[in-house]
Formats: structure tokens, sequence, C-alpha cells
């Protein structure tokens, strides 16, 4: 059944909607320091398109090993290869990873609304904070509907905590991230988007 895996159910909708939420984003500071590499793999991705250059991410097992596990398998499968970066929300986040329906290349319309051939997730939620370069999982409204896309924030978004899993943070590449090409309106979608050309994981 197809489900839309937008970040954007109530919680999604009342960021964008609160002051508190989405707008302050906007103006946090870009210039933060990026994460130190912890005992977890890295994921490496190759940014192509308007953009280009690599976004190393270290995941965090400790905090969601079901769901590190997962994005980790898809990677080595080389199932991310050539998927687009579908909707990017300028002082928000880039959202990316439906292996099914998102990549480059072929018919892009219903990217965002796929996962993988792998079962969903329940939800691995903790107490970490949704800063700039935290990576986390996208889902429908139902908590526990995690499969294959992600997301990484350009800028903090404290409402989205407790609501969806964090799997990791940027510790190399934010600047590529900040140069992801944007999407247009309040939902984000990129017309002719950038993509993961490859990823990969490094132990």
């Amino acid at each position: 059944m197809l489900r839309d895996r937008f970040i954007a159910g109530g919680i999604f909708a009342l960021g964008l909607a609160v002051v508190g939420g989405y707008a302050i984003s906007q103006f946090a500071s870009p210039v933060m320091a990026q994460a130190e590499d912890g005992p977890g793999p890295n994921l490496v991705i190759e940014v192509a398109g308007s953009t280009s250059g690599q976004i190393v991410i270290d995941m965090l097992p400790d905090v969601a090993p079901r769901h590190v596990e997962q994005i980790t398998t898809l990677a080595r499968e080389g199932a991310y290869d050539g998927v687009v970066f579908h909707r990017v929300i300028d002082g928000f986040m880039a959202q990316t990873g439906d292996v099914a329906y998102g990549k480059a290349g072929g018919d892009t319309s219903m990217a965002g609304m796929g996962g993988s051939s792998r079962p969903d997730l329940p939800a691995e939620f903790s107490q970490l904070s949704f800063e700039r370069g935290v990576v986390g999982m996208a889902r429908s409204q139902n908590p526990n509907s995690a499969n294959s896309q992600f997301f990484i924030m350009f800028a903090p978004g404290e409402f989205l905590n407790g609501q969806y899993t964090v799997v990791g943070r940027v510790i190399a590449g934010m600047e590529v991230v900040d140069a992801i090409k944007k999407g247009q309106g309040s939902n984000g979608e990129v017309t002719d988007p950038d993509q993961m050309a490859k990823v990969s994981v490094a132990e």
C-alpha cells in the first residue's frame, strides 16, 4: 500500500505554521560546529546535480539500532544510489531515501510516497534533539512506519524532538548539505533535484 512518508504529518505541519518551529529555524546560525565522529559506522553520500561533494554521517546504532541496520543494509546493497533529494525546505531540512520512487532519471513524481522492500520499523525515539546536521527518519503519521527515507536538518527543529527517530549526525560536508537544491512552496518539492549518486558505508 502506498503511504505518504513526508515528515509532514501533524508535527511537520505544526512546525511550518507555528513561529516556534520553522520560522525560528530560518534564523538559526549556519555556522555551527559539526559533530565529532563516534564509534558507529559512517554513511558516505556522494552528491551530484546542481551541487556536488561528499556528506559523511556518523550513524548512531546505540540510539536507533534497527533503523541504522536498515539504512546501512540498503546502502551496502546500492539501493540508495541515484536517489534524489525530493523535498528540500530552505531553513528546515533536506529529505531523500525513497528507493521505490525516487531514482533519478525516471519518473520521480511519486517520490516521498515509497520505501523499500524491507519491513517498516517500530519507532526508536530518544532524548536527542533535532539540531543542525542531525539526521532523522521520515515516516507517515503512524509512528511505526519509517522505512528507508531520511532527512538532514539545515537548522534546529526542536518541535520534532521525541516524534521522529534520530539515526545520525553529519560529521563532514555540511557545506554540501547547505548547497542542496531547494524546493518551492511550503512542501518543498524540488524540480530537477540533486541526488545521492553513490552511498556507501565506512566502518
